[in-house]
């Protein structure tokens, strides 16, 4: 079991950036893998980003490639979301997953965190 916690989230510009971090408590957190999802009004949870449990291996969707990066510090139990070059679409509750495997946590995590919200104005 694994609990997460994100934080970071906030109101940015158009064009601005944030950073979201994700710290994780109950196991270590290199034995899974990572991610991110988000949740616009209105919408279901989508896919953004996810990193492997050792941190070689990263994909992203295609709405956020390029402008978004995601890190991890094992030693630190937190997972990072850079973003930049934020636009008003980019609007969502953003939640943290795990999941032991990279193809499940993009299908189906095991874990979700609590969610932080991102707002972006124009």
């Amino acid at each position: 079991q694994v609990q997460l916690v994100e934080s970071g989230g906030g109101l940015a510009q158009a064009g601005g950036s944030l950073r979201l971090s994700c710290a994780a408590s109950g196991r270590a957190l290199s034995i899974y893998a990572m991610g991110w999802f988000r949740q616009a009004p209105g919408k279901g949870r989508e896919f953004v980003a996810r990193i492997d449990n050792i941190g070689a291996d990263t994909r992203y969707a295609d709405s956020v490639k390029g402008r978004f990066t995601i890190s991890r510090d094992n030693a630190k139990n937190t997972v990072y979301l850079q973003m930049n070059s934020l636009q008003p679409e980019d609007t969502a509750v953003y939640y943290c997953v795990a999941a032991f495997g990279t193809a499940t946590l993009q299908r189906n995590p095991d874990y979700w965190g609590q969610g932080t919200q991102v707002t972006v104005s124009s």
